[in-house]
């Protein structure tokens, strides 16, 4: 993840909350985070401290995870006494924030030469281009925004601008609203989380519970940690799996297990799903385990919900067999994933809580654990080498057929898709549903990268998928049939969705 000023003031303020929780004294410090990150010596990126002030309001209504707007004295109350309010969406727009960027398309610049050809004028299909003061004038009232006067120019003089939110929605789910301040369209938006790290006033954020989360911690309640496969070397080049594990625990967690041990359960049951549903049942079958890609079809391809997979997700997977083998434990899953915050809601019984490795990290920072300090045993992990692949390019497809070969089914070769990124993902999509591309089974991320490239990832997804793929080659079981733990729970547990 870049690390811009807008992502510092994230994390001071994610930072300092956890700070104050842990101590003890919140609602006597909440007010001082506004004072303490906007002082009257720090560099204004607005246009007064009393703007950025209410900005920063706004961030910490957000990281409580309560509604904008409520005084902040309320929302530190309702934060540390009562549960997740899961009827606010996960992600929404900071009003303060948002500069309300121009809403016209397309400009002509200082590079206009006033031509005596005039192409600008003669593509207008409106006539909605004149010339005035020796340059060309776009007459909004009439402008269609086709933007045949921007192909046309020879000289590029009229350019496109989009707002930088809009651009990065590829299902356009963002808008601007009556105030020209972004809104955001739910049944649209598949709260992946592309837009926030789009937006260069920082106006797009995540409701986070970290709050609540070391509220639960410090009444001792007990709260297995669960960590996505991508968590080698989020924390540092030389933190170690054992020493991120051994600092989860010490912040409180009772365990933690390796969510690549539920993509173990995963790829087992929805190779036996694929089997039995393609092509008898269905054309095709798509991968249920990024939350994001699953509302893509149920929202924009929703005449195609049945060839989603029922199978769980690794993370839904992972926590069933927590709660199985632990009885009433709580469960808190660890990513790069903000969508995975949507996909908990849907799944309440299991997933209690969820924190990206952003998150973790303030975490970290505000109670004073540093996880390269601690001396831990060399770790071996209980995944196989297909379970942590998962978030890696074509890693969930892998896993599964490594599961039909290692059955010895016998079928002809499957005919597989993958994309990532949700403007991908919605190509190839449209293709196989017209028949266009033959396809059994459609991988889809929506990150652009898969989920080594999550929005709440720390480190760059190069070297991301580079630990992974080390760490996991080094797993001392390659594929799910051979995983202990799944040859003794598959069979009980329920991983249909």
């Amino acid at each position: 993840m870049e690390v811009t000023e807008v992502v510092r003031l994230r994390r001071a303020v994610l930072t300092h909350l956890a700070k104050h929780t842990w101590q003890g004294d919140l609602p006597e410090h909440v007010k001082d985070i506004l004072y303490t990150l906007v002082r009257d010596d720090t560099p204004r990126i607005r246009c007064c401290v009393h703007k950025e002030r209410a900005v920063l309001r706004n961030r910490i209504q957000m990281a409580l995870g309560q509604e904008l707007g409520r005084p902040l004295h309320e929302a530190v109350e309702r934060a540390l006494t009562e549960p997740v309010n899961n009827t606010l969406p996960i992600m929404d727009v900071l009003p303060d924030a948002c500069d309300s960027c121009p809403i016209e398309k397309y400009y002509v610049t200082d590079v206009c030469r006033h031509c005596i050809s005039h192409k600008c004028m003669d593509n207008c299909p409106k006539k909605a281009i004149s010339v005035q003061q020796d340059r060309a004038f776009i007459n909004r009232e009439l402008c269609i925004e086709c933007g045949r006067c921007s192909k046309s120019c020879p000289y590029g003089a009229i350019i496109e601008i989009t707002r930088p939110c809009v651009r990065a929605c590829a299902l356009e789910a963002i808008t601007p609203g009556p105030d020209r301040r972004s809104r955001i369209d739910y049944s649209k938006c598949v709260q992946c989380g592309n837009c926030r790290g789009a937006c260069p006033f920082g106006a797009l954020d995540e409701r986070s519970m970290i709050v609540q989360l070391l509220t639960a911690l410090k009444h001792g309640e007990e709260i297995v940690a669960m960590l996505a496969p991508s968590f080698v070397g989020q924390f540092g080049m030389q933190v170690q799996p054992g020493q991120i594990i051994a600092a989860l625990k010490k912040l409180g967690f009772a365990d933690v297990m390796e969510v690549a041990v539920g993509a173990d359960l995963t790829a087992t049951r929805e190779a036996a799903e694929f089997k039995e549903k393609v092509p008898q049942k269905i054309k095709f079958m798509t991968s249920s385990c990024c939350p994001a890609f699953v509302h893509l079809v149920k929202k924009h391809f929703f005449a195609n919900e049945e060839n989603i997979s029922r199978t769980a997700s690794p993370m839904i997977s992972c926590a069933r067999l927590v709660k199985k083998r632990l009885g009433y434990a709580k469960t808190c899953f660890i990513g790069p994933c903000i969508a995975k915050k949507a996909e908990a809601r849907e799944y309440a019984d299991d997933v209690d809580y969820v924190l990206t490795f952003e998150e973790l990290q303030c975490l970290f920072d505000g109670v004073g654990i540093k996880p390269a300090e601690l001396t831990v045993a060399p770790y071996v992990t209980a995944a196989t080498t297909g379970g942590i692949g998962f978030p890696l390019t074509k890693g969930v497809q892998t896993a599964m057929l490594a599961v039909l070969q290692d059955q010895g089914v016998d079928m002809p070769p499957v005919q597989t898709a993958y994309a990532a990124g949700l403007e991908r993902c919605k190509d190839e999509l449209e293709k196989i549903v017209a028949g266009q591309d033959e396809v059994q089974y459609f991988e889809g991320m929506a990150c652009c990268n898969g989920c080594v490239d999550g929005p709440g990832a720390l480190t760059q997804q190069g070297l991301t998928r580079v630990l992974v793929t080390k760490f996991a080659a080094a797993a001392p079981v390659k594929h799910s049939e051979q995983n202990k733990l799944v040859q003794e729970h598959e069979a009980s547990l329920d991983l249909e969705v």
